[in-house]
């Protein structure tokens, strides 16, 4: 069974509405939810009804998710949904009319026992098998046992990054050292680690012997093979790993029955969230080990599948949309306010998003109106091409200088909006926006520092919230300087660089001003810091670091003293934790970090940035970072942006259901086809990525549109103009018309919302001091806290052992007055003696604790 082949089952696009009260479901079905519509309360929901219903017992539930964070948010939810339930359920009247739906349908019937069910499933919870898809594929095969190739001494890592560079260093050593390579050593690596990193696809050109292409994918295979060697070798095995695995033991023509019956025997109801960011082997594994045997629900949004860079399909969703036995939709989106809904209907509505089986469908809104005062639910500036900016070859304003002058009118509209009379309604009484309620959501991190550093000037709080990497800061380069300057503190021109960094803080002036003297002093510093480096390592060489230099105070005074001061903390956990795990000295150390600078997106997710406050503050981060998310007020300034690599590396795409990964490059055999193809895939997850960004608004959304080279085919561009009244297909790209011309579509677009829809032309937003001053709070008198608990100073921790020990000494001096023995047993022992509970077991260690566990009140 391939990716996106067609078999039996439910038709694509007859989805019927799903009511969480209604029948449970059975067999196969696909939930398909759409943003806000609260696809997690769904899934709570329907594990509570199971288990409270007595369908089926905790232990043999099973919910899968695709990422640890989302993993410990289902945990949380799914007991405190328990847990409310049982609550409710003790009081029977106020159950049958209290307001949450799902109380009121389980106080109907067999109350008593709904109650009885969900009380011992929260007793036994820590045996719910919550988990993602590689916890899940670890946990069945250590069931497994034998059958499942258990290896009780695999180390489990989340990547083997370090371990790939390492095959392909030695690897093209061995393959070219003696002869002139038909390939550079970076174009080697690209293919080799894409090669790596999409273990699933298959590797194109498949006819190209003899040629450069044809030695990128010879050499991207002989990586392959050699990184799974050296993984057995050393017992290494990766999250892809543990699918591969457990889809072999699933797949086994002898043995994969008996193993797919344990399994099947193991849960009786599954339920799977994110299924739009499955793969292939993913949705096979769950196919064969449950379909048509076990209740098994998939819920997703085929609307959000934004990552196919990381081997998510959509097609996977697709194929189970076709072989389930029956497709749900949640139709009730609880984010967005109606007129918020309404106004995006009026931009994305009916459109398919990269395929025809997924479309943009209208959904019902359960809040009416607005939370919103005084501003339009949707916003939309922009800029003409007269006076937007130099014009390059192209006839368009030049790209770079036009992304800088909408990063600076985010700022000044940021500022606009927090000084206006807008309010929101929070918990039924209004009031002003506050930065705390705005994100600003961004396609790239380039495009992220640039509105970060406007917004800073304005004095508006504002944070990243993840997704860019630590290592493409101001401050990592820094502790580059720093670490070159440890590893050679005699080199006068590497100490004069880390002089001047914050670690130290030396300004030029003091360079000037005290020449070698101060060159001297510092080398000498540096010196004892290598030292302590040496002794105690990187954690403590910081810590002395920051207190001579005295970092955190020099930082604070600082405009983004706060964001800096941060991001050094976060590489010197991560300078320390390198160093400790692989005994790294000063001169492997700085290679290594050298090498994460080289290549940011290497490593774990610990490499993305930490927020630097946990004020109220603007959330500045990518569109992948928000999935998930939701925010009152959302910028989304560069919808109009596609500019893109025009030579990419690698391609991804499909061909006959196939995952394909073409690393021959340009002008290999078969390039331009596979280039159409890749190009036509990308575009429909550009349109994707832009409905994630629109629908994490509650209340308002403000966009923005400019008119470079690249705009023609951006998403937001081709949404409004590369549509056919009447057609869900949205074309690849549209043409711009005049300024006059395209005034008039905005306007007549805007028209036709009726009101709920503002157009706002702008133009150059010059480097003026805009600033925003915040509001003045009336002052609240604190008064510290009075610790009123009286503590128990009787309980302590004991043994069985320290319990029991005065049978074996003397008596001691005590703290109470001893009184004499008295004796008060008869003269004459019972004629029998009962025999005591213990006798003739063992006096062993294990006894001891066996007994003390159970000694509490002898």
């Amino acid at each position: 069974m391939g990716s996106g082949s067609v078999t039996e089952g439910v038709v694509p696009g007859t989805a019927t509405g799903f009511d969480l009260l209604g029948e449970l479901p059975t067999g196969t079905t696909v939930l398909e939810a759409s943003a806000g519509t609260g696809k997690t309360y769904a899934i709570v929901g329907l594990a509570t009804r199971y288990v409270a219903e007595g369908l089926v017992d905790l232990s043999e539930l099973l919910l899968v998710t695709f990422s640890r964070a989302a993993t410990q948010e289902l945990r949380e939810r799914t007991r405190a949904r328990f847990a409310e339930v049982v609550d409710a359920l003790a009081d029977p009247e106020a159950a049958a009319t209290d307001s949450d739906q799902l109380i009121r349908y389980l106080a109907a019937h067999d109350i008593a026992g709904r109650r009885t069910r969900l009380r011992q499933a929260l007793s036994d919870f820590d045996a719910a098998t919550i988990a993602t898809t590689h916890g899940f594929c670890q946990r069945m095969l250590d069931e497994l046992g034998i059958a499942g190739e258990r290896e009780p001494d695999v180390t489990v890592v989340e990547d083997v990054d370090d371990l790939t560079i390492e095959v392909i260093a030695d690897l093209y050593l061995q393959r070219y050292g003696r002869c002139e390579p038909p390939v550079s050593h970076a174009e080697a690596t690209t293919a080799a680690r894409a090669a790596i990193f999409d273990q699933q696809a298959t590797l194109a050109p498949g006819n190209a012997e003899g040629t450069p292409a044809g030695e990128r994918v010879e050499f991207a295979r002989e990586v392959r093979a050699e990184v799974e060697r050296r993984k057995r070798m050393t017992g290494l095995r990766d999250f892809d790993d543990q699918l591969a695995l457990l889809h072999r033991v699933l797949s086994d023509p002898e043995h994969g029955l008996a193993a797919c019956l344990r399994v099947r025997a193991r849960f009786g109801v599954v339920l799977v969230d994110e299924f739009q960011d499955t793969d292939p082997k993913q949705w096979e594994i769950l196919h064969r080990a449950f379909h048509g045997h076990t209740t098994l629900v998939l819920v997703g949004d085929p609307k959000q599948a934004i990552y196919a860079f990381r081997g998510a399909e959509v097609l996977s969703y697709l194929d189970a949309v076709n072989t389930s036995d029956a497709h749900r939709e949640l139709t009730t989106n609880w984010r967005s306010d109606a007129d918020l809904i309404s106004a995006l209907d009026h931009v994305y509505g009916g459109a398919a998003l990269g395929d025809p089986r997924i479309t943009v469908h209208r959904v019902d809104a359960a809040r009416p109106g607005t939370r919103l005062a005084g501003a339009t639910p949707l916003r939309l500036r922009y800029l003409p091409r007269t006076g937007a900016g130099p014009l390059g070859k192209s006839g368009y304003p030049t790209v770079g200088p036009l992304r800088a002058n909408v990063a600076r009118d985010v700022a000044a509209d940021v500022v606009a909006l927090l000084d206006s009379d807008a309010t929101i309604e929070r918990a039924g009484r209004p009031e002003p926006v506050q930065p705390g309620h705005i994100a600003i959501l961004v396609r790239t991190h380039a495009q992220v520092s640039l509105v970060y550093d406007e917004l800073q000037r304005t004095g508006v709080p504002c944070v990243l919230a993840g997704g860019t990497s630590v290592f493409t800061t101001p401050a990592a380069q820094q502790w580059l300087w720093t670490l070159q300057a440890l590893e050679q503190p005699h080199r006068a021109d590497r100490v004069r660089l880390a002089a001047l960094t914050p670690l130290l803080g030396y300004s030029a002036e003091d360079l000037v001003a005290r020449g070698d003297e101060l060159v001297a002093q510092v080398g000498g510093a540096l010196r004892d810091l290598a030292m302590v480096f040496a002794r105690s390592g990187f954690a403590a060489l910081f810590e002395r670091l920051a207190t001579i230099s005295e970092l955190e105070a020099r930082l604070l005074r600082t405009a983004s003293g706060e964001r800096h001061l941060t991001d050094l903390r976060h590489l010197a956990e991560l300078l320390d934790d390198a160093a400790a795990s692989d005994s790294f000295g000063v001169a492997a150390l700085t290679r290594w970090f050298e090498d994460r600078m080289n290549d940011p997106g290497r490593g774990s997710a610990d490499r993305s940035r930490r927020l630097d406050s946990d004020a109220a503050a603007v959330q500045i981060l990518t569109v992948h970072g928000s999935k998930g998310l939701e925010f009152p007020v959302v910028y989304v300034p560069y919808a109009w942006d596609a500019a893109k690599n025009p030579n990419p590396d690698t391609l991804l795409l499909h061909e006959n259901g196939r995952r394909i990964l073409d690393v021959g490059g340009e002008g290999s055999p078969g390039y331009g086809e596979r280039r159409r193809t890749h190009e036509a895939e990308e575009a429909g997850e550009e349109l994707r990525l832009l409905y994630v960004a629109l629908t994490r608004a509650c209340c308002q959304l403000t966009l923005w549109w400019a008119p470079s080279y690249g705009t023609a085919r951006s998403p937001l561009h081709r949404v409004l103009f590369a549509r056919t009244p009447g057609s869900s297909e949205v074309a690849p790209a549209a043409g711009i018309p005049a300024d006059s011309v395209m005034a008039e579509q905005f306007a007549a677009w805007a028209k036709a919302s009726g009101g709920l829809i503002s157009v706002e032309a702008t133009g150059i937003v010059g480097k003026r001091e805009i600033t925003w001053a915040k509001p003045q709070q009336d002052e609240t008198s604190l008064v510290a806290a009075r610790f009123t608990r009286v503590l128990d100073g009787t309980w302590r921790r004991t043994s069985y052992s320290a319990l029991t020990a005065s049978a074996h000494d003397g008596a001691g001096v005590g703290s109470e007055v001893e009184t004499p023995e008295k004796d008060d047993e008869p003269e004459e022992p019972p004629l029998a003696t009962p025999v005591s509970m213990v006798e003739g077991i063992p006096s062993t260690m294990e006894t001891g604790v066996a007994s003390g566990g159970s000694s509490g009140s002898s």
